[in-house]
């Protein structure tokens, strides 16, 4: 058996970091041989919960110091993203970041300046590019089958209330940051993935919900987001996470020769089909907000593969994430001003 090429750190160890070390090391490249966490953590058992030799630290930078590790994954708190990401790059490590970078743009252009100096790869966590669905929704985009897309709506429902783990810390604005960074991230993430990255205008309003189970949010918990992209086409994204139904990742994309809804769709270019019915694609959806349910093994298969080849790589690098990153903080932005109008301020 050939051996794995790339040593990997993980900075924070709850639930997010568990998906990560399962899917670094089902790759061929990867394996993950230490741990850094705030909390006393004991080898012996982290190495048998996950297989492999995994050493712990409580001090960073004794981790980061290690010239063993290749490659640090960041999966500590949002507003720490930033702070850990500059550390590992300034140590020479590749980085697997999750999202949000961070929770404000200052802090994602100290992690671009960080990872520019230091001259290393990045890989951000948006790996629902990655999934079934949405490399199928590319693959019938870059064939034509719909045509121009000039409306696109990407939408993002799941209640996130006492019952979900991230709820712990993701009801205060430092650290869950706003609806859209805490998770609705993703489908505006997949609309420039639909649409492209070359937004002009964006408006956005934002609303919370009633219910009990959502007062401790400290930020609006509801947005709809509208995008002008430079060349006059729209779209649109809600992000609701004080929904109470299953999760639902719903897409609709409108062209000159054809749609598509969620899994179905219709096209022009496809001679023979019934126009008064949509044919069914057979992709598995996005229905989980669960990380065990993420991609993720196949995201970090291209990084790894990039970083064999000196390469950044495809889909779900730094400069990606930060055009998502941009519009989402300008989306909150506009939602504040219309709220702060709203209030008479």
């Amino acid at each position: 058996m050939t051996a794995k090429k790339y040593n990997v750190g993980i900075i924070g160890y709850g639930w997010v970091a568990s998906a990560h070390i399962a899917a670094i090391n089902a790759t061929p490249h990867a394996h993950v041989t230490a741990v850094y966490s705030s909390r006393k953590l004991n080898s012996a058992e982290v190495s048998a919960r996950h297989g492999g030799e995994i050493a712990c630290f409580q001090d960073l930078e004794a981790m980061l110091s290690d010239p063993t590790i290749n490659v640090v994954s960041i999966c500590s708190y949002p507003q720490d993203h930033a702070k850990h990401a500059v550390a590992a790059a300034q140590a020479g490590k590749h980085l697997i970041i999750e999202k949000p970078l961070a929770l404000n743009w200052e802090d994602c252009m100290e992690i671009q300046k960080a990872v520019q100096a230091a001259k290393v790869k990045t890989c951000v966590c948006f790996e629902c590019r990655f999934s079934s669905q949405f490399r199928t929704i590319k693959s019938i985009i870059d064939q034509g089958l719909l045509g121009r897309i000039h409306y696109g709506e990407v939408d993002y429902y799941h209640g996130i209330g006492p019952w979900y783990g991230q709820y712990r810390w993701n009801t205060r604005k430092d650290a869950g940051g706003s609806s859209l960074l805490s998770a609705g991230c993703h489908a505006m993430d997949a609309l420039l993935l639909c649409m492209g990255e070359d937004v002009g205008v964006v408006s956005s309003y934002s609303t919370h919900s009633t219910n009990k189970d959502f007062a401790a949010y400290e930020y609006p918990t509801a947005s709809v987001t509208i995008l002008k992209f430079k060349d006059g086409r729209v779209g649109k994204v809600a992000s609701v996470i004080d929904c109470l139904q299953p999760y639902y990742f719903h897409v609709h994309l409108v062209g000159s020769e054809g749609s598509l809804l969620d899994n179905k769709f219709y096209s022009t270019r496809m001679g023979g089909l019934n126009k008064n019915k949509w044919s069914e694609l057979s992709m598995k959806l996005l229905d989980s907000g669960d990380v065990s349910d993420h991609p993720y093994q196949a995201q970090f298969e291209s990084f790894f593969a990039a970083l064999e080849l000196g390469q950044d790589m495809p889909l779900t690098s730094l400069a990606h994430a930060l055009r998502t990153h941009e519009v989402i903080f300008a989306a909150d932005n506009s939602a504040e001003r219309h709220a702060h109008r709203k209030q008479g301020h």
